[in-house]
């Protein structure tokens, strides 16, 4: 893939945190304590992992920073702005323009085509890219020769691509990465993922992936660990044998 372009400007040095926090469902003796006390910083410009096993509270957390679920208790900060206590009307705002989401099943409108479901977020948010930065995107992502076409027309790898380039084209805060590779195979997740570490090193974008397998979150620049609703460690600079061990290590525990 092309080298992108440096940002315009640098992010704050912290582009999304969460301090003491705490997500319940239900009540009474069938509650859930998905999130019991999170303290995780998220620094800007970096490409982030968050792994753990089922029920950890991985995807929870991911959802609370996004703003896509409202915490019990706690603080959530995305780009120096306090999510908690935010009307909807302000979380739907703050998510148009601060936050992009790359998720497993590419979420595509089939009705649309490449172009038309990148320019959506910019359109729902009444804006229009910034100068030169749909060139950028449409150049990093590959896709100049795939935007007339429909995703029923592209591979997987190529759906995905068009969800990255929705998730970059509001120039967001955060791009959210829900288990970003789960459909696809090994050499389209590989593009896919490089593409992320891509504009993590070269864009300043800050990426926070939320994966279970540890190839993907080799590609990282940091991995945080979940286990019951808390922060259990975390490795830089992570390889996929270091990931590994380090899940070896807390299931022998």
């Amino acid at each position: 893939m092309p080298v992108l372009a440096p940002a315009a400007s640098e992010a704050a040095t912290t582009a999304a945190a969460a301090t003491d926090l705490v997500k319940v469902y239900g009540s009474g003796p069938t509650a859930v304590r998905a999130l019991d006390g999170v303290r995780a910083e998220f620094a800007a410009g970096e490409f982030h992992a968050i792994m753990g096993p089922s029920g950890s509270g991985k995807s929870t957390l991911m959802h609370c920073l996004a703003g896509l679920d409202t915490a019990t208790s706690g603080s959530v900060r995305i780009g120096g702005q306090e999510l908690t206590g935010l009307t909807d009307k302000a979380l739907t705002r703050l998510r148009r323009t601060s936050v992009g989401f790359v998720f497993q099943s590419f979420n595509l409108l089939p009705t649309l085509t490449a172009e038309q479901n990148i320019r959506l977020p910019l359109e729902l948010a009444g804006t229009t890219p910034e100068p030169g930065w749909w060139d950028t995107v449409i150049e990093a992502t590959g896709l100049a020769s795939r935007l007339s076409h429909r995703p029923s027309e592209l591979s997987g790898g190529q759906q995905q691509r068009v969800a990255c380039a929705r998730a970059l084209i509001t120039r967001p805060h955060v791009v959210f990465a829900d288990e970003p590779t789960g459909n696809l195979d090994s050499r389209a997740g590989a593009e896919v993922l490089g593409f992320l570490r891509s504009c993590a090193r070269e864009l300043s974008q800050t990426v926070i992936m939320v994966t279970h397998d540890p190839v993907a979150a080799s590609y990282a620049d940091r991995v945080l660990f979940l286990a019951d609703g808390q922060v259990s460690g975390e490795l830089t600079d992570p390889t996929p044998q270091t990931v590994l061990d380090y899940l070896s290590i807390r299931s022998g525990e």
